[in-house]
């Protein structure tokens, strides 16, 4: 009996090891995952923005004259991009829905359209769609970078580098007024 708990002692200790081992490298594997299905629903809050910024716009067209420069940047930004860039598009978008509103509010019959307030409560929601995506984003970016910096898992971490997270400018800390 002595002999084969002998015996048994090192295998079980074996496949204790190699499971922990498993186990953590898929934890891994899952974090990431979960981290780029994040930016992907930033992504797709962005292009939900954009969508109902351009209805908007079409909207104010009868009103005003809208800047082609603007609209062609809105359409850059909406390409595939790093966080980095995401960051900035943001800013941007952030800045030009300002400058339309503003010039919404010079247009008394254009505020009270019914049309364009629907958009402006549709343009509110997806900045909280955006705002909930971009939480989901950080959260799995701070899960995997602490996945990968705790020990004994930071042993098995290999070539994996900290991810970016989805951070406001400055400026975007300040509350931003919405009239309807």
């Amino acid at each position: 009996m002595s002999n084969s708990l002998i015996i048994l002692c090192p295998i079980l200790l074996i496949l204790l090891i190699a499971g922990w081992l498993i186990r953590t490298r898929n934890d891994f594997v899952a974090k990431e995952i979960r981290v780029e299905e994040g930016l992907s629903g930033i992504e797709v809050a962005l292009a939900k923005r954009y969508d109902l910024l351009t209805n908007l716009l079409q909207v104010t067209k009868g009103y005003i004259a809208y800047e082609k420069e603007i609209l062609t940047k809105i359409v850059e930004l909406r390409k595939g991009m790093t966080v980095e860039e995401l960051n900035a598009a943001n800013e941007e978008i952030d800045a030009f829905r300002s400058r339309l509103f503003a010039v919404v509010e010079g247009y008394p019959e254009l505020r009270g359209s019914e049309v364009c307030i629907k958009l402006m409560h549709g343009i509110h929601d997806a900045e909280e769609h955006l705002q909930a995506a971009r939480r989901l984003y950080n959260t799995n970016v701070t899960a995997y970078n602490t996945a990968i910096r705790v020990f004994p898992a930071s042993l098995l971490a290999g070539g994996r580098q900290p991810k970016a997270f989805f951070s406001a400018e400055e400026k975007q800390h300040d509350a931003v007024s919405m009239t309807f």
